[in-house]
């Protein structure tokens, strides 16, 4: 969704009136219209609704000055800058500040923000609305001094009207308070600010509802399907209007496929809620492999004129749960491969640029994961946009807290919960309920209510407010306590037996569940429908091994320790819910590394598969050896080992492929396989498929082998079906040689919020990665773009993600560039002592 400038024209027929139409709201699309009558508006006449990007040229200061919501309060001392944005991550660490290991040791306080605007007089007589996608936290707000209302949480999106308070063609001041200064008040980074989209929403008085449109498929079929389109009309005009409501469906060309006419006449003042039923042949399915998306146009008339359209995007798809079967999409079972993620993505904190997000997905969507559970809080609303996009199924959470407070935060959510759950969990629900992408709505996460007495009364409240809002998704609670010990901590009966789908943390925490996981609660309550909510992942600080080598682990860092037990808990777990459809699937903990619950001089935690550069961990490759068929295979540790010659060191394999033969320096270490699932024999006694005759030498989900170190290089040999399909190797590198620079995209669209990410890695004379390389690099940005933040996904390092050096870590390091609003070409340099440099150019248009 971009800024736009619109011209409504002067002779429009309905065709050419539906081109000025946007997502709920505004943006250019060109499609048919089914009616052919050409109309006149006034040269005045504002297109029927627009909604236009307030992102850009506010005004920002720390701390919290009086009269600073006033229009005549003197800024212009302030600092410019574009929303999003998020002054914690601008630092510096302190183990003294008050966000202490919840909040990564970042700052917190209170801020405030300022955008002088105006609106023009042709806007006399519309609706004018400013929508926050959500402000990180104890927020208010004002238009031109008169407050308009304060919101607690800082996850939820929100709107004010500002139309009572505007001066029309004139200067109008919007001033923002921010109060994170009550700490500690979330058990992982949340970031401070408008750290999400600010739009300026216009409409006429007789309009589509805000979040006014609800679309379901009732029935679903390869050849036929029925989409539902429920719209709330707002008749906000003095006088009665007798409107007529189309209700269009185009395909992802913007042509039309279907539509229907209501008419209807409203009251002054009223709502009426318009049911309309499209008749699709042939739908294109929204899935994970094909994530076909439609729109649903909703143009409402009255009489000659059109008064609003308002577009929603839409999936044509089913999704259920079985009590046998776990999950089926379109009528298919399909395991949910999860990975559970937090709302922030390191260097630029909870200000996450879309592009940030979208690298993130992929990289996920390479390594088979097919699911996202945004744990433990909404997320931008672009998030969503990129799962129904990409093809994520989504179990979407509300809370981290209801009315009982949790251990680790003092000024948590349960301090607004009674006052503010309603209104916030429908504005989540209704902002969310057509995304194709989420078939499962999450109450909370590790909620102690799970276990108090009044919990389930509690939960029933929240149930019916998503069974009403949303009665075509099943709920679940992320809990932890349901074999907990003591009993007194166990989470009640009654409380469980409410929900939809019993969502389990850490199902195999407990005494013989390390080993039975699931099956205990199945016998007991056989018609219970199982999710792994939460669940132990292969994590780790990224490229350290010195675990591997005893005498050198630290014994006060066991992090830094060679995750062996992790990765026997994590494989055996995999190996039972893929085993078990009942299962639904597994959301492991995490799919990325994340700032907060840490201890200093640690400032996040290092459990994702991915660091918080978005590089891959070992780990990743043991989930992409499981969820994908491409032929794969990856080895480790690397082979820069100097002062060990003559150690055994284990190398380990993640692959998909039937055997694997390793080599050091051409000499064999012998050939091993796998199987799983195990395959017996089939049609006769005797007769095994072919899939069951590789060679099998362990009964994990990995491959391994003691090796004596000596430089060099290993070299494995992946088979399959008898064939070589794949090789890699693993060799000694030398001393630090050059910078190498590569960009994941080369152009960016000149609109202020593109990034691209430039990788940094430390090569030696042949080009290779150095795996222990710590070399200092800095960066210089000429052109139209401009550095918003340097990472090297070291869970230690203290350096400011706005500076521009950084540290490579492991050989690695990473900076991400932002366009401006010119068209032009970026140029990105790096230098590091005593290193060859390098540079990139981007090209934005």
């Amino acid at each position: 969704m971009e800024e736009t400038n619109r011209d409504p024209g002067l002779l429009l027929t309905r065709r050419d009136l539906l081109r000025h139409t946007a997502r709920g709201a505004a943006a250019l699309s060109v499609s048919p219209w089914l009616g052919r009558a050409e109309f006149m508006l006034p040269p005045e006449y504002p297109t029927p609704r627009t909604r236009d990007s307030f992102d850009f040229d506010w005004l920002f200061t720390r701390g919290d000055p009086a009269g600073a919501q006033l229009p005549g309060f003197a800024d212009a001392s302030w600092r410019a800058l574009d929303l999003p944005h998020d002054w914690s991550i601008e630092g510096p660490y302190s183990e003294s500040e008050l966000s202490s290991g919840p909040g990564g040791y970042l700052p917190t306080g209170i801020g405030w923000y300022r955008r002088h605007f105006t609106v023009p007089a042709a806007d006399r007589g519309r609706i004018v609305t400013i929508e926050f996608d959500g402000v990180y936290q104890n927020s208010e707000v004002w238009i031109n001094g008169h407050s308009l209302g304060v919101r607690p949480y800082g996850f939820v999106p929100f709107a004010y009207d500002l139309t009572p308070h505007l001066l029309y063609g004139a200067e109008n001041l919007l001033a923002v308070r921010v109060d994170n200064s009550r700490q500690t008040n979330c058990r992982w980074y949340s970031g401070s600010g408008i750290d999400r989209h600010t739009w300026l929403l216009k409409t006429d008085p007789l309009r589509v509802a805000y979040w006014g449109t609800f679309v379901t498929a009732p029935h679903v079929a390869a050849d036929r399907a029925t989409v539902r389109v429920e719209t709330t009309v707002t008749n906000g005009r003095a006088r009665a209007a007798s409107v007529t409501l189309a209700a269009t469906l185009l395909d992802d060309k913007g042509s039309a496929v279907t539509t229907q006419e209501t008419p209807h006449t409203l009251a002054p003042g009223a709502d009426f809620r318009f049911v309309q039923d499209l008749a699709v042949a042939n739908p294109a399915l929204w899935s994970v492999d094909h994530p076909n998306l439609y729109t649903v146009r909703s143009t409402l008339h009255d009489g000659d004129r059109i008064v609003d359209v308002y577009d929603t995007p839409a999936g044509i798809r089913s999704a259920a749960f079985d009590v046998n079967r776990g999950f089926l999409l379109n009528g298919e079972h399909l395991k949910l491969n999860g990975v559970c993620i937090h709302q922030e993505a390191g260097c630029v904190g909870s200000a996450v640029p879309e592009r940030v997000w979208e690298r993130r997905l992929a990289t996920l969507r390479q390594m088979g994961c097919n699911a996202i559970r945004t744990s433990h809080n909404p997320f931008a609303a672009e998030f969503l946009d990129l799962c129904d996009r990409m093809g994520f199924l989504v179990m979407n959470e509300a809370f981290d807290e209801w009315r009982v407070p949790k251990g680790q935060i003092q000024n948590g959510y349960h301090l607004y919960f009674d006052e503010w759950h309603e209104r916030d969990l429908t504005n989540f629900i209704h902002r969310d309920r057509n995304h194709p992408s989420v078939v499962l709505w999450s109450a909370g996460n590790e909620v102690p209510d799970q276990s108090a007495p009044e919990g389930a009364a509690t939960l029933r409240a929240l149930l019916a407010i998503f069974h009403t809002e949303d009665p075509t998704r099943p709920v679940t609670v992320a809990c932890d306590q349901i074999a907990s010990e003591p009993l007194e901590n166990r989470a009640r009966p009654e409380f469980l037996a409410e929900l939809d789908i019993v969502g389990y943390n850490y199902v195999d925490r407990w005494r013989n569940r390390a080993d039975l996981y699931y099956s205990i609660d199945r016998e007991a309550f056989p018609h219970r429908r199982f999710i792994g909510t939460e669940s132990i992942a292969m994590g780790g600080v990224r490229g350290e091994y010195r675990g591997l080598e005893p005498q050198k682990a630290a014994a006060d860092a066991p992090w830094l320790r060679h995750p062996s037990n992790l990765r026997i808990d994590a494989e055996q777990l995999w190996q039972f819910v893929d085993l078990h459809d009942y299962v639904a699937g597994d959301f492991m903990w995490t799919g990325i590394d994340y700032l907060g619950e840490s201890r200093w001089p640690m400032k996040g935690a290092p459990a994702g598969v991915l660091d918080t550069c978005a590089f891959r961990k070992d780990g990743y490759y043991f989930y992409q050896s499981q969820w994908t068929s491409v032929p794969m295979l990856h080895l480790f540790p690397h082979w820069n080992w100097k002062g060990s010659e003559g150690t055994l060191l284990p190398v380990t394999c993640y692959t998909n492929c039937d055997t694997v033969e390793l080599f050091l320096n051409g000499k064999s270490f012998g050939v091993k396989g796998y199987e799983f699932p195990r395959l017996g024999m089939e049609g006769r006694y005797g007769n095994y498929p072919p899939r069951a005759r590789v060679l099998r030498t362990t009964a994990d989900l990995h491959l391994s082998w003691d090796v004596p170190y000596q430089s060099g290089t290993l070299r494995a040999v992946g088979t399959k079906d008898g064939k070589v399909a794949v090789i890699e190797e693993v060799s000694t590198t030398g001393d630090p040689f050059a910078v190498s620079l590569s960009a994941d995209r080369l152009t960016l669209a000149a609109d202020r919020r593109d990034v691209a990410h430039i990788a940094v890695a430390i090569q030696d004379a042949q080009g290779r990665i150095v795996p222990d390389a710590a070399n200092d690099v800095a960066f210089s940005v000429q052109g139209e773009g401009r550095l918003i933040g340097v990472d090297n996904g070291d869970p230690f390092s203290h350096e400011s993600y706005k500076a521009s050096t950084r540290r490579a870590f492991h050989g690695l390091c990473l900076a991400i560039v932002q366009s401006t609003a010119t068209p032009g070409s970026i140029e990105i340099a790096a230098t590091s002592p005593g290193l060859r440099p390098a540079s990139v150019a981007v090209t934005t248009a």
